[in-house]
């Protein structure tokens, strides 16, 4: 049975940045300030001198695809600051030499971690704050609307002779194990939020009259189209309609065994419609627009109660307001055919977003067993704002986890619709150059983009993993094109069977002016830095240089990855200089159980992938590497036309690779701190350091 942790602890200590030297090495040369092209490719510490190596003792990380070597001790998990040790005390030396001689093991001076204030109980807060007016301060350490404990049930509360709450006895509550304290059935609850405005109803329709009222909306309405169609009405980019895009290829990049799947994707767009003269870029993104998960939205409407029979029914939609169920559309009422099925699959978010109150407090209202009605108004109440952020900042729960949670609600589709965000598009880096793609052979004049996917997961009250709303459609779409070319076997053309299934991506242009299309340059010097999946839109960047000249002593990339053996992406795809511009840095510290490969397979790939696993594996992550390319980095960030791109999770990559890049700034130009956030800060307006991190 899987449950979720203990209540979350306020925090009071903040980060601070906190110095790393860089090495001193063949590729980094901390007090060197002049900038030096550099001669070749990336070259790793292993190619200084065994003198020098010895001398400086450190350690030799190797390239792609083998055992990297010792990493220093700075690289954690942690980011708690530490707080500098006791100066010495040179009055204390006499006693010291007093005492008889032992001997002992040399051990590693450990440094103390920084004092942290943990806050539990609202007496706690109450004494922290006083009166309670200093709130503000706690707002940036916490999630909810001012202070979360102030409003407590106090524990004497539970009288002789009150009424225990019972707690719903199915996994799903037990999952969400909110903390209800010393909540009873009696407990008088406050700031109970009203119920949402309700903007929306259903009237009834007869089919044939669609065709009069609605032109063009004679399309089929039944769940099979509903699942594969994306509503015309959704306007991501008005005027325009989504483009339903053929898939034209799709395949898998990472191996069997790989901790995340990450698949490619060959999307045609020959016939996407022309928008004001703008067209895809390298480095742009495209916006996708996916349904949720039929399964789950069946789930849903099951658990509401709904009828098979009226699930799929026409029916007319009125708002009185706003931009729902458009996407980006105009604000106003609205008059449109759609079906609950429809609704429910394309229009509102039930799987990525996090429970809102207005949401608990419709499931109250319509929660027919007493514990469960109490329980739900308690978390959109003052005295359950603590619980209420817990669950918001805890493992992520979702809709039908919820009606599962509380059976006895069953709220009206209309009723609830108000109480769910919009499903809002996905966005994901084209990881080619359209013009480099549309050359192909066999093309035949189409126009293709490309894109990279990486499918997100998180676990569910069954123990099973829950894929993300736009990953997991899109594995979907994949395995589909996957499993049909595997069953027409080689000897088939490949990408016939796949593409006769006429599989769709429900598209639009996107974002052709974000930081990295508008500053990518066909010329200059380039450091890109991406860890997983971040490290495809620089593939178009190179991909293009390639076009154009020999880009071999021009780009130089540090690719993150977990497994080189298994999920290093595009290996081998970025033209003839790719081991002299490439250096992947790996950050599995222990081989993964060979259980998570094919038992029954005895392929050169899988024993390879074995043989790679048994090495013993020290982590290494991407800011270690920029660290060791540090006269690389000065180098590209003192060119005039030079540019530093960074793609990948703002946690952890992101920030480590922003405190290394100060790191070089401190050690090679000599600058403090503060010069050095401001150097770096300039650069990123100039556009020569350009971050794009999610």
């Amino acid at each position: 049975m899987t449950t979720r942790p203990s209540n979350r602890r306020h925090s009071l200590s903040t980060l601070v940045y906190r110095h790393k030297p860089i090495p001193h090495s063949e590729t980094s040369h901390p007090g060197d300030p002049i900038p030096r092209e550099p001669q070749g490719g990336l070259k790793t510490m292993r190619d200084m001198s065994p003198q020098l190596q010895a001398q400086l003792d450190v350690g030799s990380p190797r390239s792609s695809g083998e055992s990297l070597g010792d990493m220093s001790n700075d690289t954690s998990d942690s980011e708690t600051p530490s707080t500098p040790l006791t100066e010495h005390d040179s009055s204390n030396e006499e006693r010291f030499d007093k005492l008889p001689s032992m001997q002992s093991s040399p051990q590693r001076e450990k440094k103390r971690r920084a004092s942290t204030t943990y806050v539990s109980s609202s007496e706690e807060i109450k004494r922290l704050l006083g009166d309670g007016n200093g709130t503000k301060m706690l707002e940036k350490f916490c999630c909810g609307e001012g202070c979360c404990k102030l409003e407590a049930i106090p524990l004497s509360h539970a009288k002789l002779g009150f009424r225990p709450i019972v707690r719903p006895d199915n996994a799903a509550f037990r999952f969400i194990n909110p903390s209800l304290g010393a909540l009873t059935l009696d407990t008088p609850l406050t700031k109970v939020i009203d119920l949402p405005e309700s903007k929306t109803s259903f009237g009834s329709l007869r089919r044939q009259s669609i065709a009069e009222k609605f032109p063009g909306e004679e399309h089929g309405h039944d769940a099979a189209s509903v699942r594969t169609r994306a509503p015309e009405y959704m306007k991501p980019h008005p005027p325009y309609d989504i483009y339903s895009a053929p898939v034209y290829g799709a395949r898998e990049l990472t191996k069997p065994g790989a901790e995340k799947r990450t698949f490619h994707f060959d999307l045609d767009v020959t016939e996407y419609p022309e928008e004001g003269g703008v067209d895809f870029k390298v480095g742009g993104a495209v916006g996708i627009c996916p349904p949720n998960d039929p399964d789950v939205v069946d789930a849903i409407l099951d658990q509401l109660g709904m009828p098979r029979m009226v699930r799929d029914r026409p029916i007319r939609l009125h708002t009185t307001g706003g931009r729902w169920p458009t996407i980006w559309g105009d604000e106003g009422a609205r008059e449109l055919v759609t079906t609950r099925r429809e609704v429910l699959t394309w229009t509102v978010d039930i799987s990525s977003s996090a429970p809102t109150k207005p949401l608990f407090r419709v499931l109250a209202e319509y929660a027919t067993e007493e514990s469960e009605r109490q329980i739900l108004r308690y978390m959109c109440s003052a005295q359950g704002q603590s619980a209420f952020c817990d669950l918001r900042t805890g493992p992520h729960i979702t809709l039908q986890q919820l009606l599962e949670a509380f059976p006895s609600s069953k709220p009206p589709l209309e009723a609830l619709l108000p109480s769910l965000t919009q499903l809002m598009p996905r966005f994901y880096s084209l990881s080619n150059d359209p013009h480099v793609s549309s050359d192909r052979e066999g093309l035949a004049g189409r126009r293709l983009i490309e894109v990279a996917v990486t499918v997100h997961e998180t676990q569910t009250h069954t123990g099973d993993k829950r894929s993300g709303v736009g990953s997991g459609f899109l594995e979907r779409i994949a395995m589909q094109y996957i499993e049909a070319e595997k069953q027409a076997g080689s000897t088939s053309t490949p990408g016939i069977a796949g593409r006769a299934l006429n599989l769709r991506v429900p598209m639009f242009r996107g974002l052709m002016s974000n930081p990295l299309s508008r500053e990518f340059a066909s010329d200059g010097p380039m450091m890109l830095i991406g860890a997983g999946v971040g490290m495809a839109p620089f593939r178009g960047f190179i991909l293009n240089r390639l076009k154009n000249a020999n880009c071999a002593n021009k780009i130089w990339l540090v690719q993150g990855v977990r497994d080189s053996m298994l999920d290093e992406i595009y290996q081998g795809e970025l033209g003839a200089h790719e081991k002299e511009i490439k250096k992947v840095v790996q950050s599995r510290a222990a081989p993964p159980p060979d259980t998570q490969l094919p038992v029954d397979s005895a392929s050169d790939e899988t024993l390879a992938v074995k043989e790679h696993r048994s090495e013993r594996k020290v982590a290494k992550y991407v800011q270690d590497e920029v660290r060791t390319q540090a006269d690389i980095v000065w180098f590209v960030i003192n060119a005039l036309d030079g540019r530093i791109f960074v793609c990948g999770s703002t946690k952890g990559m992101g920030e480590g690779v922003e405190r290394a890049l100060m790191d070089v700034a401190i050690d090679k130009g000599g600058l403090d701190e503060k010069t050095a956030k401001e150097f770096w800060d300039q650069k990123k307006k100039d556009g020569q350091y350009i971050a794009e991190t999610w």
